[in-house]
């Protein structure tokens, strides 16, 4: 690779997503071993307004690239001047995408081999405080003059890579580096590679951490390794800007997707990470209440709320609700007025219940109603059974268990083998208790329509496994 060229690159942008940054400078130099052989660079005219920030931290302001040549007419130039060269710059995949997106918008498709002189950097200069350029080149005495400029920009990373290709005998990383097969050439700057490499293949929740350790971003997979490298492929501007901002990634191996899904819910709810934007408002749930009107009858209602509460029975959609009361009124003939499915009524006059018994117009006591709505109550909360489900275990000796008592998860666990269970009071050493939330509720709901029962145990009101299930049995 010694007769190798290289374009070292940096650009200045208007800021904003991947997408909406526009150039406005850009400096590209061309290296050959050790020796420079050409330079270009250029103000461009982004076409749209600097803000007021970028100007602060750059210098360029608006009045500076009015005049200035408009991408379009400088494109054929930087095509022709990188065109044999490999694509360099320090956090390579930011400069490297704003001009894919700008030559995109020209309908042309520009693909270069590029390397990263940050992970270049961690790689052959370990141990550094930072590496961002002004204080990697501080670190190793690199002058660095007129920074957030690209030729001040450009001229400091010749320097820096010239210091790296001594440091790299005869290539062997920069080949690593440009295999398209390569981790390296896809991962985040401020990753370790062996961060990736210490990922395991099995299912959890992964924590991507920025630099001070907060929680960006919580994810669950089945494949813990093959979906966080899958974040780094991805070419949007959110994972783009994910990617910029991690520096650590924690992961909790749970050996099944369910227990992944719930642990998921409960990291977004405890974190409440920048870059999630699924299951960070609660969800509305619609109740069924009960209360005692004036007249001294048990009246049925729906409430709505943001929150899983004791209630006589939950849904998560209004038509359920309604439906599942449509349906306590005909089997326990009670009155569609009293169960709010009429309103501004003297008596009842529902188009499809008929078979109330009067207490809207003086038929039937109080007492005698409200003995039918205990009736009715009590049939929704036998409805409320308490199981646990069974699932796969971290490792081959060892199971997973999720309870669910009286309708609400309570939490989950795991179990080795040789452990015999007869009640629910065997599971206590084992439970991790966890809040039943809407988003639990709805995960629970959704494992259950698409595998049924098959891997449920019920558990009766005394908390002796149900002689009409099998016994938790651990194989």
């Amino acid at each position: 690779m010694q007769d190798q060229l290289f374009a070292i690159i940096d650009i200045e942008t208007t800021g904003g997503g991947i997408k909406g940054n526009r150039l406005t400078e850009i400096c590209i130099v061309l290296l050959k071993g050790e020796t420079v052989v050409d330079k270009y660079t250029t103000l461009v005219n982004p076409e749209k307004i600097i803000p007021p920030q970028i100007t602060a931290l750059t210098g360029i302001d608006n009045e500076m690239v009015a005049n200035a040549p408009k991408f379009a007419e400088v494109a054929k130039k930087i095509d022709e001047f990188t065109k044999d060269a490999i694509f360099v710059a320090h956090n390579v995949n930011f400069d490297y995408n704003v001009l894919r997106i700008e030559f995109n918008e020209l309908e042309y498709e520009f693909t270069r081999k590029k390397l990263c002189t940050v992970r270049l950097s961690r790689k052959l200069i370990p141990g550094l405080f930072s590496y961002s350029l002004g204080n990697l080149c501080s670190s190793i005495n690199i002058p660095l003059i007129n920074r957030h400029r690209a030729e001040g920009d450009t001229d400091a990373t010749v320097l820096l890579f010239k210091k790296l290709l001594v440091l790299d005998v005869d290539f062997e990383l920069i080949k690593t580096f440009l295999h398209p097969r390569s981790r390296q050439a896809t991962l985040p700057p401020h990753l370790s590679e062996s961060q990736i490499e210490d990922l395991p293949e099995t299912p959890g929740i992964y924590l991507f951490k920025d630099k001070k350790q907060k929680v960006i971003y919580a994810g669950k997979a089945i494949n813990i390794k093959k979906r966080v490298i899958s974040h780094f492929y991805d070419k949007m501007s959110k994972e783009y800007h994910l990617g910029q901002e991690t520096f650590f990634i924690d992961y909790t191996a749970t050996g099944n997707e369910l227990i992944a899904l719930l642990l998921e819910a409960e990291s977004i709810k405890k974190y409440y990470p920048k870059f999630n934007s699924a299951q960070k408002r609660p969800g509305l749930v619609y109740q069924i209440i009960n209360y005692t009107n004036q007249r001294g009858i048990t009246q049925l209602a729906i409430g709505k709320t943001k929150k899983v509460q004791n209630s006589i029975g939950t849904f998560y959609n209004r038509s359920q609700a309604v439906e599942k009361l449509e349906q306590l009124c005909e089997d326990f003939n009670l009155c569609p007025k009293y169960c709010t499915l009429q309103s501004n009524v003297t008596k009842c006059s529902h188009y499809k219940l008929k078979n109330c018994e009067g207490i809207c117009d003086g038929l039937e006591t109080v007492q005698e109603y409200n003995l039918k709505v205990s009736d009715a109550i009590d049939s929704l909360t036998l409805e409320s059974e308490t199981y646990v489900i069974r699932e796969k275990g971290r490792h081959y000796n060892e199971e997973a268990f999720i309870l669910v008592k009286n309708g609400r998860y309570h939490g989950y666990g795991y179990i080795d083998t040789d452990v015999q269970i007869s009640g629910i009071e065997d599971f206590d050493p084992f439970l991790k208790i966890q809040e039943a939330t809407y988003h639990t509720h709805k995960i629970i709901n959704w494992y259950l329509r698409k595998y049924g029962q098959e891997k449920m145990e019920f558990l009766k009101s005394d908390g002796i496994i149900s002689e009409n299930h099998p016994v938790f049995e651990l194989s």
